[in-house]
């Protein structure tokens, strides 16, 4: 006798009183039958209640039993043509692998994805034909996060729809000709076609839970009616385990977002194996999602399994369906009908009973829930009309299903893009692909005529639904009105004599300006992760609110305070929590609003700066990619501004990852006025030409005067450098002396200290953006390599330099590459010295740390007498006197090293 049955006979003779057990079921049935299952399940709560309070030790679990959620009886049926739609859905599988087949045989080393597709076609199928609506004047539209690997479905359907051509198709993956189509969905490389990037993986779910939070914000605010869009979410299983994909889903349900469906395709494999082979995936997520309060909808069984469920009366197939592991359930499908025999209905004398009379193609022909598409309308009408929460829908599928020995559910099955001869034969039989066996060599794509009926169908119901999806609007139709640059009078003008204030003080008063002005104000998004009084901006809470749909149910515990925590239905500040991750995909959501919603909005990300690019540097390319608009304020930035906090808290680094996102335009301003210029410039870039880039500008807390706004710098603050102060004009020696953020200070005393003590005049130098200077000598150097007989052009910084005279000294609070970036540019025979923060940082104040780091006003001063000292204007004896006056250690261990 098997184990199994081992169990159900242990189970029934275990139980003390049958015939009671026989009667509760009983009754159960009765109320399902004629009250339905919501009273069942409400009177089953009560019980369990009861029990619990009674003292009863009942165990929790968020399962289900591992079959369908949705009943049989109870699902919707789809009411497409679904003759039409198989045979569209064979169509696209076929061009699919076409495409990337033939890629890899012109050449092997493009790859791309046929698996995931072969998996997915029925439910995206479903998807564009009855439920993803396309934005219109009705209807703002259904935001898609598409599983990026299934992008060659994605382009196959949109060949056939005749939105893109055989060309295009041609050159998948060959796109520096401008010819091709994207490996992956890429807004940036296809700015009219995807609206979300979605690989790297885990970012797709993360980004949509905050992508549907943001709808709602958008109508609580009034600014955009978003009732009736959906958000929905396409992921692998896989996939989930990236802490990414997981992390926000407790936020999803909390905010009840019902505009939100996440989808997880559930093939139980990933790129090396069985995602869970010992275990059950669907059951591990539902109890996660359940628990986490969303709606889950299991779709395992196709309609063939309905029959055997419900001739099923001693739960004996339910009971080895469950304890089936994935691993087991994926060899299934890498075999066939006679192995699915021995294997699986072999494990109770009872189940191989029940398919006696079913051949071994009939039991192979039991197919999973993710390929039929009654069980998948039903699913996604359940979603679609879900209320008060978000749902989830488990839909197990087959990867590479169609794919055959090639690949169809085995362990290569998401690397496979290549197809021999005998694998693409099977293939269009399979799918019934009207192309001859002389043909069969070319793979030619196939397309039927416009007039054919399927091809007719495919446009109605795209037509019915409000257009062609994907597709991404790339410039929002309205139009608001950037105020002058006085109206941030209040950085421009120098600080009163004694008075000093922080750059993130100016920010503030800048941030508030603009939340004053009648044309951008409503369009203000503050993004605060739980440092709002860092920052100084706890103002804004009760100025503004913070959003929350259920507005404040509390009195808060500082009401009695003017700057009280304030939430609101219709608060304007997103305030995140300790969660960079988060704060950075309601950011993305802000920052793409132009497009996903047609309104402008301005998002600012307020955070510490070392916790932002290096934890959210993934989902900041992912901005560039999806051309975000929008202000990334990294705040205590610098490695030395953050004084105590210490080792994992001092940024020395972010301008680095800032300066490798193309799309980025970062900045290190000094001042108040430096920073009102650059803002003012960021809107009229971003908000009046609609220019798809975004900001990173850091600000710091460390307080100073600040100069004001000359006339004629802005330019200069614009591109990145200019000239801040001139030193004395007939001293026999001069340097020129470049800093950014907090340590340009420490530049403008150096400049002090070497006329003071050692009568050499020094220029300061402003550069608030190193990055830019670097990019526009880039461009330069290019022109000239590619246009050698043509005007050579000066890189700016050149040009600013070249007329100077003496060794160049540039120090920052960042590692030494920050500055590195513009020696290129250099006027040629000039010395140029770069001091930096490389190395761990330490907890102390910012004058020892900046001695530490030996960025400060000695270690400059000392590095420009050793620059002089090196061209022969002084002598080295002089240096060694700086040292000794000074006190720096020359037996210090260099702060790399430590």
């Amino acid at each position: 006798m098997s184990a199994q049955l081992d169990q159900v006979t242990a189970q029934t003779a275990n139980d003390p009183d049958a015939l009671e057990t026989k009667e509760w079921l009983e009754a159960l049935e009765a109320v399902l039958e004629n009250e339905g299952p919501e009273r069942a399940h409400y009177l089953m709560e009560r019980m369990v209640d009861l029990a619990r309070r009674r003292g009863a030790l009942i165990p929790f679990s968020a399962n289900t039993a591992y079959v369908n959620t949705i009943p049989a009886h109870v699902g919707a049926h789809c009411p497409g043509n679904l003759e039409y739609e198989e045979r569209l859905r064979s169509w696209m599988r076929w061009n699919a692998m076409a495409m990337v087949v033939k890629a890899n045989r012109a050449d092997g080393d493009l790859g791309g994805h046929l698996s995931s597709f072969a998996s997915l076609a029925n439910m995206l199928g479903i998807g564009f034909n009855h439920f993803w609506r396309a934005p219109s004047e009705e209807h703002g539209g259904d935001l898609l996060y598409l599983q990026g690997h299934s992008s060659p479905g994605i382009y196959a359907r949109a060949f056939l729809e005749g939105r893109l051509s055989e060309e295009q198709l041609l050159n998948f993956r060959r796109e520096v000709d401008g010819k091709g189509l994207s490996s992956y969905p890429h807004p940036k490389l296809m700015p009219d076609f995807w609206q979300f990037p979605t690989v790297s993986m885990g970012l797709g779910p993360l980004m949509a839970i905050y992508q549907a939070r943001f709808l709602k914000y958008l109508h609580a605010r009034g600014i955009a009616n978003t009732d009736g869009r959906k958000v929905w979410a396409f992921c692998g299983d896989g996939e989930m385990d990236e802490p990414e994909s997981m992390g926000a889903i407790g936020m999803a349900a909390r905010e009840q977002l019902d505009n939100l469906v996440i989808v997880v395709n559930c093939n139980l494999q990933r790129l090396d194996g069985p995602v869970r082979g010992n275990g059950k995936i669907i059951q591990e997520l539902e109890a996660d999602f359940r628990g986490a309060g969303w709606n889950v909808v299991k779709v395992i069984w196709g309609p063939g399994w309905d029959d055997l469920l419900a001739r099923d009366k001693e739960g004996i197939l339910q009971r080895v369906m469950m304890e089936t592991v994935d691993g087991e359930y994926q060899n299934y499908k890498a075999k066939d009908g006679a192995y699915v025999r021995k294997h699986f209905f072999g494990k109770h004398p009872k189940l191989l009973e029940m398919v006696a009379n079913m051949s071994d193609d009939d039991i192979w022909r039991l197919t999973r829930g993710g390929h039929d598409p009654h069980k998948i309308y039903a699913a996604f009408k359940v979603a679609q009309e879900a209320k008060g929460r978000p749902t989830v829908l488990l839909v197990k599928t087959v990867k590479g299903f169609g794919m055959g020995k090639s690949g169809e559910a085995r362990n290569t099955a998401h690397q496979t893009k290549k197809l021999d001869d005998e694998a693409i034969r099977e293939m269009r039989d399979r799918f019934n692909i009207p192309i001859p066996d002389d043909k069969l060599a070319e793979i030619p794509f196939f397309k039927p005529s416009d007039d054919a009926p399927e091809i007719k169908y495919l446009h109605e119901r795209r037509k019915a639904l409000g257009g062609y999806l994907p597709q991404r609007r790339m410039k929002a139709d309205e139009t608001l009105v950037v105020p002058p640059l006085e109206a941030f009078k209040a950085v421009l003008e120098a600080t009163p004599e004694g008075r000093e204030i922080s750059t993130t003080q100016s920010f503030v008063r800048i941030i508030t300006a603009l939340l004053r002005d009648q044309s951008l104000g409503q369009r203000i998004v503050p993004i605060l992760v739980d440092e709002s009084r860092t920052f100084g901006m706890e103002g804004l809470f009760r100025q503004i609110g913070i959003f929350n749909q259920q507005g404040q149910l509390y009195e808060p515990v500082d009401k009695d305070q003017v700057m009280y925590y304030r939430e609101d239905k219709a608060g304007q500040i997103l305030q995140e929590g300790i969660n960079e991750a988060g704060g950075m995909s309601s950011w993305i959501a802000a920052a793409t609003s132009y497009s996903t919603n047609n309104r402008v909005m301005i998002p600012f990300f307020t955070y510490y700066s070392m916790f932002g690019m290096q934890r959210i540097g993934d989902l900041a390319w992912a901005a560039g990619d999806m051309r975000a608009r929008g202000f990334m304020m990294g705040g205590t930035a610098g490695r030395t501004t953050l004084n105590g906090e210490g080792l994992q808290h001092e940024d020395g680094h972010s301008h680095l990852f800032a300066a490798a996102i193309p799309n980025c335009v970062p900045y290190d301003p000094t001042f108040g006025h430096e920073l009102a210029v650059i803002i003012h410039d960021g809107l009229r870039r971003m908000v009046t030409e609609q220019e798809d880039v975004f900001y990173y500008i850091t600000i710091m807390n460390e307080n100073y005067a600040h100069p004001g706004l000359k006339a004629g710098q802005e330019e200069g603050i614009l591109k990145g450098m200019y000239l801040l102060q001139e030193g004395t004009k007939d001293a026999k020696e001069r340097v020129q002396l470049i800093g950014s953020g907090t340590i340009l200070r420490e530049s403008i005393f150096a400049a002090e200290l070497l006329e003071k003590d050692w009568g050499i005049a020094a220029d300061i130098w402003s550069a608030p953006s190193l990055t830019l200077v670097a990019r526009e000598g880039q461009d330069a150097e290019r022109w000239n390599l590619v246009n050698p007989t043509k005007e050579q052009r000066v890189p700016y910084v050149t040009g600013l330099l070249q007329g100077t005279q003496g060794p160049i000294v540039a120090t920052t609070d960042y590692m030494r590459l920050f500055a590195e970036q513009i020696r290129p540019y250099m006027p040629k025979g000039r010395s140029y010295k770069v001091l930096g923060t490389d190395g761990f940082g330490r907890s102390d104040s910012r004058a020892k740390l900046r001695e530490f780091f030996e960025v400060n006003r000695y270690y400059i001063t000392v590095a420009a007498l050793r620059s002089l000292a090196d061209e022969g204007k002084i002598d080295l004896a002089v240096v060694e006197q700086a040292v000794a006056k000074y006190g720096l250690n020359p037996n210090k261990p260099n702060p790399v090293t430590q």
